[in-house]
């Protein structure tokens, strides 16, 4: 689930950095949103038994 909302994160980033040339400090933040949540996804990942 985390590894999801990561990838969305990542696509608004790209698309509000690359396609629409807004420049500022809120659309980076997405990128840090997208790192923290695959931070989530790979320590909250449950083991096999």
């Amino acid at each position: 689930m985390w590894g999801a909302i990561a990838l969305v994160l990542v696509i608004l980033w790209l698309l509000g950095a690359l396609a629409l040339k807004i420049t500022g400090a809120m659309i980076h933040l997405l990128i840090v949103l997208a790192v923290v949540a695959i931070v989530l996804h790979f320590a909250r990942r449950t083991r096999p038994r």
